[in-house]
């Protein structure tokens, strides 16, 4: 370590942007510290990923249930309060177990909030701490929308936090959060009415295969109204009044405001030490490095076209540890990078997207599963997916949407990252039967 200053790497935020790459930089010899304002470990493990799909394993086993209603006797019911103590129970040790790799690795953790006073300092609680390179891994927040009574509304954090379900539930917006929790307390018995602002859901996904959520949640007594226009939230009792379009208005229990989620930026002291962000994050180059030399950034707070996903994190976070180890000297060139939206059924993708597709010279394979024999197994009822190959019939794209699309996606990642041909799958034995052979069958 440098004597001129306390650490050889220093990281703003303790999330997977960090943590997964600190430890291993940690091990090599380089002296590394960590500031937190929050939990150890960010929001995925603490209030986001790992929540919600703890709060979710209930509802794929009601509709596993549903699917073979007749075969498997007795109508299964979610135990909200139940569902929400597991999520506890499942995540709780998760910052003390973060918190001891990183005190194993020989990592300071600061609590407090940083504020940059130069490009090596930070000050935290009033005490400076300095390093020769910075790591800026802020994440993301919930957005929150700027009308009146604006504070009557919940994040994401708060509603997987609920000890008891409210009966009403109005959702703003219809990206993943909004779908994802929407699902879930419609599982669970809430009343749900999503509240879009145009009048797509899931714009990012493929948009046949959203319409059949969006039918299937509809048909669950889910409410969507499209273009809805929110102005404002007003108290009434002991329950909230959201007006919206022209002066409508739903009179509900509780409020999501899942308007989307926003780079945390402000109030770090960029503009004092010179970083450039937007709106959109922190712009790095190909080192993820910022427009000051010795200040770089990784994970969701960068203004990126990769998606902004737990996985993409990771990559990052153990990129700058190869390069910050001496291990690369090469710009980060990132992997074929999948995304999900967890709803019942799943929509997954990964690699060129079917509207991408239909513009270009490629062999587009579309295909309804459910006539395949596994999916018949538990009954599914709505499954397609599309293939998507080059010239040389190599597989480049893939999106799906089914109760298995993660696993179907996960399973095809190989042949889309290194352009397998027929030798290559022809090597593949997989076992059987199962989701994966049933997947590379089509190939």
């Amino acid at each position: 370590m440098t004597k001129q200053y306390d650490y050889d790497v220093l990281y703003l935020g303790s999330g997977h942007g960090t943590f997964d790459g600190a430890i291993p930089l940690a091990q090599s010899g380089v002296k590394v510290g960590i500031i937190e304002a929050d939990m150890i470990g960010g929001t995925c493990p603490n209030y986001g990923c790992n929540a919600k799909i703890t709060l979710d394993a209930p509802v794929t086993l009601t509709r596993a249930a549903e699917r073979l209603s007749g075969i498997v006797q007795g109508n299964l019911t979610i135990d909200w309060t139940q569902n929400e103590a597991h999520k506890e129970a499942v995540i709780n040790e998760l910052p003390d177990m973060i918190g001891g790799l990183l005190d194993q690795s020989g990592i300071d953790v600061i609590h407090g909030r940083g504020v940059f006073e130069d490009n090596h300092t930070i000050i935290v609680d009033g005490k400076a701490v300095t390093a020769d390179k910075i790591v800026i891994s802020t994440g993301l927040r919930p957005h929150r929308l700027d009308i009146p009574g604006t504070e009557l509304a919940h994040d994401s954090r708060d509603f997987m936090a609920l000890k008891t379900l409210p009966q009403k539930i109005a959702i703003i917006g219809s990206g993943y959060i909004s779908m994802e929790f929407a699902t879930i307390a419609n599982a669970a018995g809430a009343e749900i009415t999503v509240l879009m602002h145009g009048d797509r859901a899931l714009r990012q996904f493929h948009a046949p295969y959203v319409d059949k959520v969006v039918t299937d949640l509809e048909q669950r007594n889910v409410t969507f109204v499209p273009n809805a226009d929110v102005t404002a939230f007003e108290k009434h009792g002991d329950q909230t009044q959201v007006t919206y379009s022209d002066g409508q208005s739903l009179l509900v229990d509780w409020v999501l405001d899942a308007s989307g989620r926003i780079p945390n930026v402000e109030n770090i002291g960029l503009e004092t030490i010179g970083v450039t962000y937007n709106q959109s994050g922190i712009p790095v180059n190909d080192y993820l490095q910022t427009n000051v030399d010795n200040i770089y950034a990784s994970g969701d707070v960068l203004d990126k076209t990769q998606p902004k996903l737990t996985p993409t994190a990771i990559f990052e976070s153990t990129y700058l540890f190869k390069q910050f180890s001496g291990q690369t000297k090469s710009p980060i060139q990132y992997p074929v990078v999948p995304s999900v939206v967890f709803t019942s059924p799943r929509i997954a993708q990964a690699g060129v997207l079917v509207a991408d597709a239909e513009q270009g010279d490629y062999e587009v394979q579309q295909t309804d599963l459910t006539k395949d024999w596994y999916r018949q197994v538990d009954n599914e009822t709505i499954a397609d997916n599309t293939l998507i190959f080059d010239k040389q019939h190599h597989l480049i794209g893939v999106t799906e949407v089914s109760e298995q699309a993660e696993n179907v996606v996960n399973t095809l990642l190989p042949a889309i990252e290194f352009k397998f041909g027929p030798d290559e799958i022809g090597r593949l034995i997989h076992l059987f039967p199962s989701i994966s052979m049933a997947t590379w069958g089509q190939l």
